[in-house]
């Protein structure tokens, strides 16, 4: 860490005020799903395509934004997102209409962009240079908590005073935590690091041809877009579906809030075994576990300790698969046009992250959870083995 800002001042801020907005904004969703279909009476369908829409128009805002960080306005973006997504909160927080509630989440979807780990990491980037990686991965394991404030605020807001008030809190304390820290630890690393202004890439905007014909591309590309479904159909129907499952509610809640902890666990480890394992056969055993964690939730209703099997094993899959995906990338396609082939790969994951709730809702009522559970197992077992087959590719 540069020796002229220490991490305590301006890091673990930004940690903090980044735990929080990804608790109030992002997992309130998860966490109070089952309540709004109680309450509102409507869908699982209807009620999830809020947070598809909010994800496409959160994917759709996120070059404007981009562009923005790369001409040095990334303090007031990082300042401007949240402060939007409370007000947000606070409307959802009235919403009577099926209409306004999703209005309401592709503006969220807006906030989102200029809020979360993207812009926030791009900043960092433009300061740190050479040296982001470890502050990048100081406030990913920080952050990886907001799960776990996020769905027992939840439950037990909504417990006293129903769901309209727990998004009041939430908004509530983006504005007095993540404004005030974003604000404040920004403005530190602007006086202590120079900008560093964005590399034109020589390689133009459009990944080279031959790479994307390979084999090896879209064997990760598979790879990652079927574990983020995977994902994106859990951890957004976990509460609901465990509740299915007849599980006490404290149980439930406790399940939801451990997967975030779990994910840091992951990370732990796998910064641990990298010196000993290639990243490949990391990054192929964690979508291994997931999918032993699919058979796991399989079994929850018949012995309901399995539940921890699977927090164990969902959360640390996930937490190694957000740091894995760009450095896999890397060393299976090489760094020639490395940014645009990474930014190609992973529009093809947000594509799959934002259509998994709706895709979830829908195999819900096909047939309950349970086929839901048995496609996430599909696609683990997809991820898990197009990895080593992608990495056949580039030995021949």
């Amino acid at each position: 860490m540069t020796a002229t800002l220490s991490w305590r001042r301006a890091i673990l801020p930004l940690a903090i005020a980044q735990t929080v907005v990804w608790a109030g904004v992002f997992y309130s969703f998860a966490g109070l799903l089952a309540r709004w279909e109680a309450d509102l009476g409507w869908s699982k369908s209807d009620l999830s395509a809020g947070l598809t829409l909010a994800l496409i128009a959160s994917a759709t805002f996120a070059p404007f934004v981009g562009r923005l960080i790369d001409r040095g306005k990334g303090r007031y973006l990082l300042t401007f997102g949240p402060v939007m997504a409370a007000i947000l909160l606070l409307v959802l927080s009235q919403v009577q209409t099926q209409a306004q509630f999703l209005a309401v989440w592709i503006l969220l979807g807006c906030t989102m962009a200029a809020s979360l780990y993207e812009p926030c990491f791009a900043f960092i980037t433009h300061h740190y240079g050479a040296e982001a990686k470890r502050p990048i991965t100081l406030i990913s394991l920080v952050a990886g908590f907001a799960g776990t404030v996020s769905f027992p605020t939840a439950f037990a807001i909504a417990e006293v005073g129903g769901w309209r008030l727990s998004i009041m809190v939430f908004a509530g304390l983006i504005l007095l935590v993540t404004v005030p820290l974003t604000w404040i630890a920004t403005g530190r690393i602007e006086q202590a690091l120079p900008f560093i202004p964005p590399t034109v890439a020589k390689s133009g905007a459009a990944p080279p041809v031959r790479l994307i014909a390979r084999p090896a591309f879209w064997f990760i590309a598979l790879a990652f877009a079927a574990i983020t479904m995977n994902h994106g159909m859990m951890i957004n129907h976990l509460m609901p579906l465990l509740q299915e499952q007849q599980l006490a509610p404290e149980t439930v809640v406790l399940a939801a809030s451990m997967v975030g902890p779990m994910q840091v666990a992951g990370r732990l480890a796998m910064m641990a075994a990298e010196r000993h394992i290639s990243m490949v056969r990391i990054t192929s055993f964690a979508f291994g576990a997931m999918a032993v964690a699919a058979l796991a939730l399989l079994g929850t209703a018949a012995a309901p300790a399995l539940i921890v099997v699977f927090v164990v094993l969902q959360g640390a899959g996930v937490g190694v698969n957000s740091i894995t995906r760009p450095v896999v990338t890397a060393e299976l396609l090489g760094r020639e046009g490395f940014g645009a082939i990474s930014g190609t790969i992973a529009a093809v994951t947000m594509t799959s992250y934002a259509i998994a709730p709706l895709a979830a809702a829908w195999l819900w009522g096909l047939g309950g959870y349970d086929v839901m559970i048995w496609i996430c197992l599909v696609l683990a077992l997809v991820a898990t083995f197009s990895i080593p087959l992608a990495a056949l590719q580039k030995k021949q």
